[in-house]
Formats: C-alpha cells, sequence, structure tokens
C-alpha cells in the first residue's frame, strides 16, 4: 500500500517496524526498504523481498546521537568532526559494531554501515519507531534505486507493508560511505557527499580498502542497472545512427539527436541537477522499448564522480 507521508501515517509505519514488519520510506538519497535493525528476524525480511545475498551488509539509520554510542564502539575524533560537518546528510560511515547489532544486518563482520538522514520523513519515522532502521534501497538486488515511491512499487509491488510517499528524493544517488576502522579512512563508495568536501574536514582519504571482504552496500562490480544493456561513450560523436536506442546525456546537445529515446540530467550541466535526475532518466528509458542505452560520461569531479561510479557499475555485464 502506497500512501503519503503525513504525521499519521508515518506513525502507523513506525508502529509496523516496531511489529517487526517493512516499510519503503524516502531519504535525501534514495527510497530505503526500513526494518527494525536489532530485529534479526525483521532484517531478515528484507534480504528475502529484496533478493538480496546476505554477504552485502546493511545501512543502519539512527535519527539521534545518542544511538551512535549504542550501537558502535571505538569512535574517535574524526567521526565527531565529521557528523558535527555532514549529519543529518548523505554521508554512511563504517565504524566497529556493538554486540547489540545482529550480525545479519552487518553480514558478520565486525563492522556497522550508519547514518543519519536528512530527510525529515525519514527522521520522524526512526525517531517514532525508538530503534535504528536498517534501509538499503527500496529495489530488487542490483537493479535501479528508487528515487520516488512509484519506482518502489513498480519493482517490489505488494512485498513491503506500507510506502511512505513523499515525492522525489532530492539528492537522488546514495550516501557517500566511508570507513573509519583504519588508521586512514577509506572511500568505500562515491555518493551524495561528494569526497572533496569529507577530504577538507578530515584530510586525505584513501580509495581503496585492504580488507577482501566486501564492507557496505555498493561494492560490487554490477549493480544500479536497468534491464536494457547500458554503455558508456566518450561523447555523443560515437552515438550510432540507429533509431531503436536510447540516449542519457548530461547536458543539452549542440545538435538533434536521432533516437528513439533521450533524457538530459541537466539542461546547463549542473552536477547536483544531473545526479537528482540520473535514475528516474534510466527508469524512463529502461521503460521505453530501446535496445541498448549510451550514456555520455559527466566531469569526475564533485557529484560527477558518484555518477560516473553507478553508469561504470550498470554498464558491466551480468
Amino acid at each position: 500500500m502506497r500512501i503519503k507521508a503525513t504525521r499519521e501515517s508515518i506513525q502507523l509505519a513506525s508502529s509496523i517496524i516496531r511489529k517487526g514488519g517493512l516499510v519503503a520510506f524516502p531519504t535525501e538519497t534514495v527510497y530505503g526498504l526500513g526494518a527494525d535493525a536489532l530485529n534479526p528476524r525483521a532484517a531478515a525480511k528484507i534480504f528475502e523481498v529484496k533478493r538480496r545475498p546476505t554477504f552485502d551488509p546493511l545501512i543502519v539509520h539512527i535519527a539521534e546521537i545518542e544511538w551512535l554510542e549504542k550501537i558502535t564502539r571505538n569512535i574517535d575524533k574524526r567521526v565527531f568532526k565529521l557528523i558535527e560537518k555532514f549529519w543529518p546528510g548523505p554521508l554512511t560511515l563504517v565504524l566497529f559494531k556493538s554486540p547489540i547489532v545482529p550480525d545479519i544486518v552487518t553480514a558478520g563482520l565486525d563492522t556497522v554501515a550508519i547514518r543519519m538522514p536528512s530527510h525529515p520523513a525519514a527522521l520522524e519515522l526512526i525517531k517514532l519507531s525508538q530503534t535504528p532502521i536498517a534501509a538499503p534501497s527500496a529495489n530488487l538486488f542490483g537493479h535501479l534505486s528508487p528515487t520516488t515511491a512509484e519506482h518502489v512499487e513498480k519493482q517490489l509491488g505488494e512485498k513491503t507493508d506500507l510506502i511512505l510517499d513523499a515525492g522525489k528524493c532530492p539528492v537522488g544517488v546514495e550516501s557517500t560511505v566511508l570507513s573509519l576502522v583504519g588508521e586512514k579512512p577509506v572511500l568505500l563508495r562515491h555518493g551524495g557527499l561528494p569526497l572533496e568536501e569529507i577530504e577538507k574536514v578530515i584530510g586525505k582519504v584513501a580509495r581503496k580498502s585492504k580488507r577482501k571482504k566486501i564492507q557496505s552496500p555498493g561494492q560490487l562490480a554490477r549493480h544500479y542497472s536497468p534491464k536494457t544493456p547500458l554503455k558508456i561513450i566518450k561523447s555523443s560523436d560515437q552515438i550510432p545512427h540507429n533509431e531503436n536506442i536510447g540516449i542519457l546525456l548530461f547536458q543539452k546537445p549542440a545538435v538533434k539527436i536521432n533516437a528513439q529515446a533521450v533524457e538530459i540530467l541537466s539542461e546547463n550541466g549542473d552536477l547536483r541537477e544531473a545526479a537528482a535526475n540520473l535514475f528516474s532518466a534510466l527508469y524512463r528509458l529502461d521503460e521505453s522499448g530501446v535496445k541498448i542505452i549510451y550514456a555520455e560520461p559527466v566531469p569526475e569531479f564533485g557529484l560527477g564522480q558518484a555518477i560516473m561510479d553507478r553508469l561504470r557499475r550498470a554498464s558491466r555485464t551480468r
């Protein structure tokens, strides 16, 4: 059931969470599929509904800093610098977990991925639920992430107990994930908070972890994928002359593009707007009936790094 996110519907959603149910809810990044993070049976439902492998850990969402100290340990000054600057917001921190976090949530790891979303509906839901909420994106595993409640409904249908609808997610790509369990901070996933902003606060961040196991969502080679094959091209000059194709462009082209479907992420080349439009544009191209999607690259700085990360993972063969 999909209903508008109001005070009353969020109260209903919180009661579902407390009873061990599943609720799809909006965040500033994408829609999440949430369950009580401290209830292993509830968390198991997330994996079942998404068809998600249990080796892929979940992100735990909190609404109050007090929960950070309850579900993590060995917090250092880097953590407090980052949360003071970027929480609530699209930054997930991987920290050592406390014993109260079920192993199924962390895929058996000794760490937990945790963030505080900035979307008012998400914060209200977590507060009323009176528990941290484990929530990956509300989609089938490996497929396009949902940035509207309609996207959730199309992928998961009636498999959730409730879908809270608050319109389009403003950021449009998942959170940036940063590991702080070692001496050096390590970027695990590009996302809605540009890496350059993080490095202004805590200094240089490593791009590759020495740990072999998956430590957070979004680290698989193929992910965030439409059903239609996607290929990244160097420029619009490489688009073949074929009408049965879809085109994803960064900004408005100088010449007319001959294709069955064309999506422009930002008319004037704004990376923030492009990120917010990415998944919705890919959804429309995927549903247009084209045989292949050609994607134009975007500049790789700021949010452009997150956009290209998603496109590269989407372009890899299944």
